[in-house]
């Protein structure tokens, strides 16, 4: 349910220089205090959102403006292709804007080369604005720190298949919440259907072991932990979901546009999503909408995965005073409550999930959605270590094939995708 971010020409982002003017790289103080008056040039970037949000963004800038006459921000966007490397040029050409749209993972490694602000240090007086989960997001196991405000966050929904589960003799209305009720659920699907109905079509990824309950990391940030006693019980379910079939055969190489296909075409039980799917239900299958279940995200922990986008702040910018005021002005409860009435992402500050707007359903699908994901967000997690590349998803999937396949054991999967995912993490 994360914003679209089709990336753009590249040549419109090579004609586009940042006026080191407006950086801080390289120049600036290290000093966290960022109080004094709030004045000066400033450059914003976000992360390929101005095709769809011009005029939001162009007014918020106003606004800021208007409430600071000795401001100017200037505001440039970046296509999602190449994102992470254009930061990491930025940051060691010391062209960094002064406020930037980050994701977890892009900021941890900023934060440890000294480049984000530390906002526990130079702006603790706004943690109380945000949800926990969301303010935690952006810190770095052995760092102390948060280095960037909470934006906006977003989750999804499970959808399930009512007819499935009545026909298997599960309760429709009663679909599984934890994964043991999933590994339960699932076997009994597979035995009725005779293999042809499997519970799931993916395999499990770094939110699972966390939403497991399992140690993801250990607490210096130094070495992950998902091969713990957690993390190699959940693996061993799972190999007997695919051994029974209440695994699709084809969730070693699927993507979430074929796992929502197999759901679509009522081949799988269970699938996460998100609203837009709704509509895809109604037009393409409707004996599947008549049937469609909503429910929240699979847990044994009782916390949902969240995913977080952030706004940093450059720790060495010129013009600290104005870059902090901004980065909370864009992320704080009224300017977020706006975003999100203009697309499907939620709000991270503290009591806006409240609102009529994600608490009230009016009949529509949109709603029912909405409704469902901001309850499971006022006390979400993000489970995805900020450390966690992408490098060490295709690790850990790469091995988790191995493991269904019955090439290796669960704990012989798993000790290895730990030990690659500690390689790369040394190298980073």
């Amino acid at each position: 349910m994360r914003i679209s971010r089709r990336a753009v020409a590249t040549a419109a982002v090579l004609a586009t220089v940042l006026p080191l003017s407006a950086c801080g790289g390289g120049s600036g103080s290290d000093s966290s205090d960022a109080s004094g008056k709030v004045e000066g040039k400033i450059t914003f970037q976000t992360w390929n959102l101005q095709a769809n949000f011009k005029d939001y963004f162009n007014g918020v800038i106003a606004d800021f403006e208007k409430k600071y006459p000795d401001t100017e921000v200037k505001w440039v966007d970046r296509p999602g292709e190449g994102y992470a490397d254009k930061i990491s040029a930025d940051a060691a050409g010391g062209t960094l804007p002064d406020v930037v749209n980050v994701s977890p993972d892009l900021v941890a490694p900023l934060a440890k080369a000294g480049i984000a602000l530390d906002l526990d240090k130079a702006a603790p007086q706004y943690r109380k604005e945000y949800l926990d989960g969301a303010w935690k997001s952006h810190q770095i196991p052995g760092t102390d720190g948060t280095f960037a405000f909470p934006w906006y966050l977003n989750t999804g929904p499970m959808f399930y298949n009512k007819r499935l589960f009545k026909d298997a003799g599960l309760d429709p209305q009663q679909p599984p919440a934890t994964y043991d009720e999933v590994f339960a659920a699932g076997l009994k699907l597979a035995g009725k259907s005779h293999g042809k109905v499997a519970t799931l079509a993916n395999v499990p990824t770094i939110e699972d072991f966390g939403r497991y309950g399992g140690q993801l990391m250990n607490k210096e940030g130094t070495g992950f932990a998902f091969n713990d006693a957690k993390g190699i019980e959940l693996l061993t379910h799972y190999k007997e979901l695919y051994d029974a079939k209440a695994l699709d055969p084809q969730a070693l190489t699927a993507t979430p546009e074929s796992s929502g296909h197999k759901f679509l075409t009522e081949s799988v039980a269970m699938n996460p999503g998100s609203a837009l799917d709704l509509a895809n239900f109604k037009k393409q299958a409707p004996s599947l909408y008549k049937n469609i279940g909503i429910t929240d995200q699979v847990s044994s922990t009782g916390k949902a995965n969240m995913y977080v986008m952030g706004v940093m702040v450059n720790a060495q910018t010129k013009r600290k005073p104005a870059a902090v005021a901004f980065a909370h002005y864009v992320t704080d409860a009224t300017r977020q409550m706006e975003f999100a009435k203009q697309v499907a992402i939620f709000p991270s500050t503290e009591g806006s999930l409240d609102d009529p707007y994600f608490t009230k359903e009016d009949g529509t699908d949109e709603t029912r959605v909405r409704v469902a994901a901001a309850k499971s967000l006022k006390t979400a997690v993000n489970y995805t270590p900020v450390l966690f590349s992408e490098q060490m998803k295709t690790e850990l999937r790469n091995q988790i094939a191995k493991a269904l396949q019955g090439k290796q054991s669960p704990k012989e999967a798993l000790d290895n995708a730990v030990k690659a995912c500690d390689r790369l993490l040394q190298q980073s």
